[in-house]
């Protein structure tokens, strides 16, 4: 009898283990007026994304647009494959770029809700390598520079003075304002230092950016870390969690929200639908961009902007944010962690940065946030956060109204972004 108890027992295990992932489920469809909107006014999504495709500013669109917990617009636009004239599949994969920071801010989140992190904990808590941070500064007293996706300008490497530096906080790789690799004096005397080889991990690379200088001190001013900060971040994951930050993500976010979709490697089932990038050609069309395999390889794992996934994936993401970090009956984040996340951390600093407004704008942890939306000129409620990828990728999570809007581009198309918003705000009608 004993030995039937325990076949029984093992039989039954496996069934236990799937249990969360059968109830994770996606966002259901809904119907247009039942949430607030115009059926007929949302068909200007399609207007507004067409007149882009026909004017040659971009080749393939995905629209995603979701309030109150159904999804009222979700279509395909263009081509995915130019020159074979493959149309753009609802479920094409993207490359996220830096919509994936999101993401990576919300698992630093779950550690700092776990006690196991701090927003002003040092970062040489975690990686030791910090302890010694330096800030270069220009012989002259020049301004510090910066705020680029994280390339040197070019020429000879500055002179600088090298001074210490006030510890980088979690907090302040959270918000873009650590110094660390953003274009500035730093960054551009780094050398060496700053390299990354193809065989490293997080860990064997980010104690390496301990040595580098630091553009200003920490604190002081909002300059884009946009290819370091966040991976620093999901070392600090790793460290604080006792998992590489691959395992994490799929065991705490993907796998239970669902997104089966989501990762930081290309494999062959994700291949056949993975969004082709193009840029502009002189003279008009497209041509493709060189591989772009994202930042992320077999063996490094970018939080800065190494994911891919699809518009459906990323909602099951963006909704539970927009719930208060729950989803499904199952909470990823408290609602005070998540409107901590989404309140302004830097004042005034992001204003007029890095292609942000001249005012109306902040920024919190891992996300901008909409400060005053007439200041900004933008079609979006007070209280909207998200961001941007380079590739055109973008996400805005509007708490005020429930809603979420997604917008997938294969060509960074500014003003189609801007088009979408207005479509979207101009459909509600209650």
């Amino acid at each position: 009898m004993t030995k039937l108890i325990a076949k029984l027992l093992c039989a039954a295990a496996p069934i236990a283990v799937a249990i969360p992932l059968l109830a994770a489920g996606t966002v259901p469809n809904g119907r247009a007026e039942d949430v607030g909107f115009s059926t007929e006014r949302l068909g200007r999504i399609k207007e507004a994304v067409q007149r882009q495709i026909d004017a040659g500013s971009v080749p393939g669109v995905v629209t995603l647009v979701a309030r109150r917990g159904r999804v009222v617009h979700f279509e395909a636009h263009g081509f995915n494959d130019v020159e074979a004239k493959k149309p753009m599949p609802k479920d094409a994969i993207f490359r996220l770029a830096s919509m994936s920071k999101p993401i990576a801010a919300t698992a630093v989140m779950m550690m700092i809700e776990e006690g196991k992190v701090r927003l002003n904990d040092p970062v040489s808590r975690f990686i030791p390598e910090f302890k010694q941070s330096i800030v270069a500064v220009p012989k002259g007293g020049a301004a510090a520079g910066g705020g680029g996706r994280g390339g040197g300008r070019g020429g000879p490497p500055p002179e600088v003075d090298l001074v210490p530096a006030r510890p980088i906080t979690v907090r302040d790789l959270l918000t873009h304002t650590s110094g660390l690799m953003s274009g500035g004096p730093g960054q551009q005397t780094a050398g060496a230092a700053a390299q990354r080889n193809p065989q490293d991990t997080l860990a064997t690379y980010i104690p390496r950016l301990g040595g580098v200088s630091l553009d200003f001190q920490p604190g002081t001013l909002w300059r884009y870390s946009g290819l370091h900060g966040f991976d620093v971040l999901c070392r600090i994951v790793e460290v604080a969690s006792g998992m590489t930050i691959d395992r994490f993500m799929q065991q705490r976010l993907f796998d239970p929200l669902g997104m089966k979709d989501t990762g930081f490697t290309i494999t062959a089932a994700r291949q056949p639908r993975m969004a082709i990038m193009y840029r502009r050609a002189q003279g008009g069309g497209f041509e493709r961009l060189p591989d772009q395999s994202g930042l992320s390889s077999p063996t490094y794992f970018s939080c800065s902007g190494g994911l891919v996934t699809t518009a459906e994936d990323y909602l099951q993401f963006a909704q539970m944010l927009v719930n208060g970090g729950e989803l499904n009956g199952r909470r990823y984040l408290g609602p005070k962690t998540v409107a901590l996340m989404a309140s302004n951390h830097t004042g005034d600093l992001v204003n007029g940065q890095f292609g942000r407004p001249a005012r109306g704008m902040g920024f919190g942890l891992g996300v901008q946030v909409v400060e005053d939306p007439v200041a900004a000129d933008l079609r979006q409620s007070k209280g909207t956060f998200g961001w941007a990828g380079a590739y055109g990728t973008n996400i805005n999570i509007d708490p005020q109204e429930k809603m979420v809007n997604i917008i997938l581009m294969q060509t960074s198309t500014p003003q189609l972004q801007r088009d979408f918003e207005n479509a979207v705000m101009q459909a509600i009608i209650d």
